[in-house]
Order: structure tokens, then sequence, then C-alpha cells
């Protein structure tokens, strides 16, 4: 093992030598009080920075021992790497081309993510991040590189002690309360807990930050329950119900900011974030239109059959799906992979699935589509929820078990005055019994969906939260509810581990929990990058491979 004392010295003695000589670094150099190791050594100053790890020993964590169980241990990691990233922008700026000085600590959302970036055990603790080399050209900085690592070390020497103490308990109890209330949901009969004073509203569709002089969450009586947690006592709030819930008032009167808060509510957020205290059951799907998206081999018969020209719909397959498709098949495969509640807005779903009203079924008698609005009654059958954002969709409210109105931002019970609107306005409508079972069956991917070699080199890039390339082709990510770029990277990772997996023989939804069943991101050493994603997730990327094959 080298001394870190020794590296300054050394970095110096490459200035102007060709790149390639930074592959001397890799290893570990022992420092005072902790140890950086050269875990990738980038080829070139235009190529992804280097990434390090900086290793502190047990004996120096008895500060850290805050937490009582994995949602402790998970928020004290990513307290750490949000401390990292702040500290580190006090690094000098160094000269060079390409990437040189540059220092990313990926941590991109006030969601509180297990990373491969961070990792707290029993042998100590490991943070990891990249920096770029200095060079100008492809010849070696070595006395900026000299510079920049003594500030580093420095900064490194003091990280822990420096630490805000009470901002990482305020965190850590923060998360332990929040994974304490969904745990809890189920037992309670709810679906989802919104907290009494939460902020709702972001900045703007392009922001993670709450919204300043937002109207601050105020929970309807007939919905406010209680849950006394480990660290904060008793809190209060709108409790959800199982069931079908509607969301429904005006436009622009904060239907879809309750909804966009549910769907983030699956994971803990920061404190001050404003959603700290919106809780959402941890199985639950967004799902929605994607006009275009491919199928695969997806028995549509519970919303689609018995189409004009004969085509079956018990293995369906498609390119290009249509709206009313696609959501059918989100869906089903959200079902397939174990959703417990289904989270929808009918600004983003195919009208024609969600309901047939009594003008369309008196006009339209070969109807090739059986609306979600009949298959309510089914779904709760199966124990799975709906939270649906409705403005002009009135069918349903004489199904809804719960009604929410949105009245300028304030969330008003209206189920009862809901019902009674349903009795003095009858639709007409008439409920059939639908020709096939509300039934998913199981599909196994075939090995090869997930071989993504180009030539002879795997080609796997995540392009933002949108766009992943895998292989040859592109996967688009833009109807799931991921958060970071480091999810993404991570869904490339495990694909390649589904590539490994795969046998022919295993369902989807037991294919993917076996990938994530190690949710311990930390042996993916070259990619600190990559953050946690639910199995949910991961399925449902699966389902949008176009190279998917299934049987």
């Amino acid at each position: 093992m080298r001394r870190l004392a020794d590296l300054y010295s050394f970095l110096a003695s490459l200035e102007g030598k060709p790149y390639p000589f930074y592959k001397d670094l890799r290893g570990l150099w022992q420092g005072e009080g902790f140890a950086l190791r050269f875990v990738h050594v980038q080829g070139d100053p235009f190529a992804s920075p280097s990434v390090l790890e900086v290793r502190y020993p047990k004996e120096a964590l008895d500060r850290l021992q805050l937490y009582s169980g994995e949602a402790g241990r998970v928020a004290v990691e990513d307290f750490l790497l949000r401390s990292l990233k702040g500290r580190l922008k006090a690094l000098p700026r160094i000269g060079g081309m390409g990437h040189s000085g540059e220092v990313r600590v990926e941590v991109e959302s006030p969601k509180v993510l297990k990373r491969a970036g961070a990792h707290l055990g029993k042998e100590g603790l490991f943070l990891r991040f990249r920096l770029g080399l200095p060079a100008q050209g492809r010849r070696i900085l070595g006395k900026e590189a000299a510079r920049l690592f003594r500030a580093l070390a420095e900064h490194l020497r003091g990280f822990l002690l420096e630490l805000d103490e009470r901002a990482l308990l305020r965190q850590v109890h923060q998360v332990e309360d929040f994974a304490h209330i969904q745990e809890r949901l189920p037992e309670r009969g709810l679906v989802a807990f919104v907290g009494e004073g939460s902020v709702l509203p972001r900045e703007s569709g392009v922001s993670q930050r709450p919204l300043e002089g937002a109207i601050p969450f105020q929970s309807p009586p007939g919905l406010k329950v209680a849950f006394r947690v480990p660290h904060a006592g008793e809190v209060f709030g709108m409790g959800l119900p199982r069931g079908l819930t509607l969301i429904t008032g005006g436009g622009f009167h904060g239907k879809t900011t309750l909804l966009e808060a549910l769907v983030h509510g699956v994971y803990p957020h920061v404190p001050g974030d404003g959603r700290e205290w919106v809780v959402t059951e941890r199985l639950a799907q967004r799902v929605q239109s994607e006009d275009g998206r491919s199928v695969r081999g997806v028995d549509l018969r519970p919303f689609v059959h018995d189409l004009p020209l004969g085509q079956d719909t018990a293995f369906f397959s498609t390119e290009d799906a249509s709206g009313s498709t696609s959501l059918a098949a989100a869906i089903l495969e959200a079902l397939e992979l174990g959703a417990r509640l289904l989270l929808l807005d009918e600004d983003t779903c195919a009208t024609n699935l969600l309901v047939r009203d009594a003008r369309m079924q008196a006009l339209v008698r070969r109807e090739t589509l059986t609306p979600l609005l009949d298959r309510v009654a089914d779904l709760k059958a199966l124990g799975v929820s709906l939270v649906l954002v409705v403005g002009g969709v009135g069918d349903y409210l004489e199904l809804a078990d719960t009604v929410v109105l949105m009245e300028a931002y304030r969330a008003r019970e209206a189920t009862e005055e809901a019902r009674a609107v349903a009795e003095a306005h009858p639709t007409g409508r008439t409920f059939g019994e639908p020709r096939y079972p509300l039934a998913v069956r199981p599909r196994i991917p075939l090995p090869e969906s997930f071989d993504p070699r180009r030539g002879r080199k795997a080609r796997v890039k995540g392009r933002g939260l949108r766009e992943l390339v895998y292989g040859e082709g592109v996967v688009d990510l833009s109807a799931l509810d991921l958060f970071e770029n480091g999810q993404v990277r991570a869904i490339g990772a495990f694909f390649q581990r589904l590539l490994r997996l795969a046998d022919g023989k295993t369902p989807l939804r037991a294919l993917v929990e076996r990938a994530l069943e190690v949710e311990d991101l930390f042996p993916l050493e070259e990619a600190p990058e990559l953050a946690a994603l639910r199995p949910l997730d991961l399925g449902a990327a699966v389902n949008r491979l176009r190279a998917l094959e299934v049987r």
C-alpha cells in the first residue's frame, strides 16, 4: 500500500507525460485517517472522469451510528454523499482540457435512495465520486493534479469531523418515520398518506424545489388520520382508503399536483422538500397511454378483443401501439409485476379505454374495447386500488369509494356529494358483463432479449431520464417515473444482469425481483452514479425494450 503523502510528488513527476501514465495511480493510497483508492482511471481527458473511492475505518464512524434499520442506514449514506458533494464544490479550479478538474458526486434529486456511491458497513465507510485528471491535449498536467489532490486530501481529512450532526439526525429520523408509515399503510386499509402542511407544488415542471408561497396541504376532516411514528410522535394528514379514489375539480386547481405528489411518495424525501410526509403504497405504478410503444406477448383480452379481421389478442405484439392499446398493455403489465395501486390521469390516458358512455354504447354495437370503468370491480376483487384524476369523465362518480375535490389548491372530501350527483343525473350507461375475465398471464422473457452487443462491444448509455441506448436500440423511458439519471444507468446495468439470469423458464416478475434481490449497488464500483429502483420500474423498462422476446 502506498502513502498518500507520496501521491503529490508522484503526480508532479508525471508533468508532460502521455495521459496513459495516469494508469499507474490505480490502487490504494493510505492517508491520515482515511485512504484514497483509484477505482478507474480514465483513458483520456475527454472520457468520463476517473472513479475515486475514499475509505474511512470503522473506528472513525461512532458519530454515524444514529440509525436502527436499513432505511436509516440508507438515510445516513444519502446524507454523506450530499455533504461530500457540497464540500467538494470548494475544490480549486484546475486548468486543462476536457473534464480536467471536474468533480461529480451524483445526487440529483431530493429522493433518499440507495446509491452505488456510498456504503456504510461493518468494515467502514466507502464513498465514491468522479474526478477528471488534468491534462493539456493528451499530456498530463502533473503539477495541477498535485495541487488538486492536496486540496482534496484536506477536504477529506476533515469531512467526518465537520458534518452537521443535527441535520444528519433530522434526515435519519425523517426517513425512518416515512418507512414506518409506508409499512403500516396496508394494515390501516390505506394506499397513501398526505401529511398536514405538506408543500406539494414545485417551482416549475423541470424543478424539484418546492414552490415558494404555495398553499400548505390541509386534510379534509372526513379523511383525516393519524400515525404515531418513532421520532416525530403523532402526525396527521389525509389517508386515502383502498378502492377507487377520484381526484377531481376544475382546471388548474391542483388535481395533477396532488397525483404527482403521490407518484413521488413511493420514496422518502430529504427534510425541507415539502413532500416529506407524502407516503404512497410502495407497489404503486402510474400508467398512461404511449402512442407508438412496442408491446410483446401481452394477453390483452381483458381490455382489447374481437378485432375486425379476427386477430387474436391472447398473445398480442405490436411495434406501434395506439393510445388505447398501450394503456391496456401498461395496466396488464403493471398487474403482472405485482402492482397494488394504479395511478392515472385522464389527461394522459386514451378516453376510449377509460369509458364508453351511453350514447356511444347505443351507436357502436361492435366494440372491441372493454373500458377500465367496467373493470373497477374486478381490480378491487384482485386487491388492486386506483387513484384517478378526472375532470370530464363523470361516469366514474357512481363507482367511486372516495372523491377528493380540489378547489383553489385545497382538498375537500366530496364522496357523498358525488354519489348524490350521480343519482340525480343518471347517465343511462349500462354495465355489461365483460366477455373475458381480468386475468394476467405471466410471460417468460428469452435470454437474447437482453443482449446489448453491437458488433463485439456492448453499447449501454443513458440519455437523461427519458432514454436508454441499449445495444442497437433505444428504450423509451419517458412514461416511467424515474427521478435521477442514475436510475436510468442502473436499468442498463440490471439489463446486463438479466442477460445472465434469464433462462427461458423464469417469469418476468420473478426474474426482475431476482435481479434486484441484492439491493446493494456497491459491487458496481466503476459506476458510482447508479441509484436504486424498484422491481416495478425495472419490469416496466423491460416491457419497453423493443428487442424483448417472450413466451
